[in-house]
């Protein structure tokens, strides 16, 4: 109830802790924990999260699978992560329930529509052909980039699209750079750059995808909101906010950077070693002084704070 009284409100941050401390009181009863987990996706999802948000309604689905709130917000996170086959897939799998439902309805037309076809331009795009209306945007975008000093490749290779050389093989968790590449940077009427942002847990070789992550908020901030209620693979409990290191790399001079989670997006980005790759800044998650995060850096140089 407090977390639905969070939500009205449009307190999402809070309305997530309240779910998630109401899934930690582990009730045992399957029907209140799928509703908690779908309310809680509900607010993953107005915060811009939506792998966490598919996380919770993919878990809400195990406990009650003909629950079609949770079979709608699942395919609308889909769509938002450009992840088009499957928003059909759950889409379909909704209609067998309920053949009529609108939203399901109208999505999976949409999706079918968008699949296939080639992304759009996002703002920051170029053009070869000077003469297309994209010229002016593009040169907006590389403008906004210049006033905040930030540098961004534009064309990444196929083996620069992999990360880097020392996470080419890990599993992106059911979806591909590429559909982290869809969502666009974009600019609010504020004049602020809101940013997709692709978080990488090298240990666990899972992935978290931000949507818009505002380039005044604080990574910390959002570490709070993803880590309110602990990912299903972190079987240790390892990853509190509190107990986490974040790194970029440069892959030029194979040197990693540790990140201040007290920092903005946009201190990070103005970095003069950070360099933007397809539109999508990248960090990567360790636990503090983990055997693993020790391994992972033997060899290479770490620049800490």
């Amino acid at each position: 109830n407090e977390g639905n009284e969070y939500f009205k409100e449009k307190d999402y941050g809070r309305a997530v802790a309240a779910y998630s401390e109401g899934l930690r009181k582990k009730c045992q009863d399957p029907e209140l924990d799928t509703v908690l987990l779908t309310n809680r996706a509900a607010a993953h999802f107005h915060l811009g999260n939506y792998r966490s948000a598919l996380n919770d309604v993919i878990q809400a689905k195990k406990l009650k699978p003909t629950h079609l709130k949770a079979i709608i917000r699942g395919a609308l996170c889909h769509m938002e992560l450009k992840n088009f086959s499957e928003a059909i897939a759950w889409c379909e799998e909704g209609l067998k329930i309920d053949s009529r439902e609108k939203k399901l309805v109208e999505m999976r037309v949409k999706a079918d529509k968008l699949k296939g076809k080639e992304l759009e331009g996002t703002l920051l795009e170029t053009q070869t052909d000077f003469s297309t209306p994209w010229q002016g945007r593009a040169v907006m975008g590389i403008d906004l980039l210049c006033e905040r000093n930030i540098k961004l490749v534009l064309e990444p290779s196929k083996e620069e699209e992999e990360i880097s050389d020392g996470l080419a093989e890990m599993s992106l968790d059911g979806f591909h750079s590429d559909n982290a590449t869809g969502a666009k940077v974009h600019l609010d009427p504020d004049g602020n750059l809101n940013w997709p942002v692709l978080f990488l847990y090298p240990e666990h070789e899972q992935t978290d995808f931000t949507v818009a992550f505002h380039e005044n908020s604080r990574f910390i901030d959002h570490l709070m909101v993803m880590f309110a209620e602990l990912p299903p693979w972190d079987l240790e409990r390892k990853y509190l906010p509190s107990n986490l290191e974040l790194y970029f790399e440069d892959e030029e001079r194979e040197e990693l950077y540790e990140v201040n989670p007290e920092h903005t997006l946009l201190q990070v980005l103005q970095h003069e070693r950070y360099f933007v790759k397809a539109g999508t800044p990248t960090v990567l998650v360790f636990v503090k002084r983990s055997p693993f995060s020790k391994k992972y850096f033997s060899g290479k140089k770490v620049h800490r704070l």
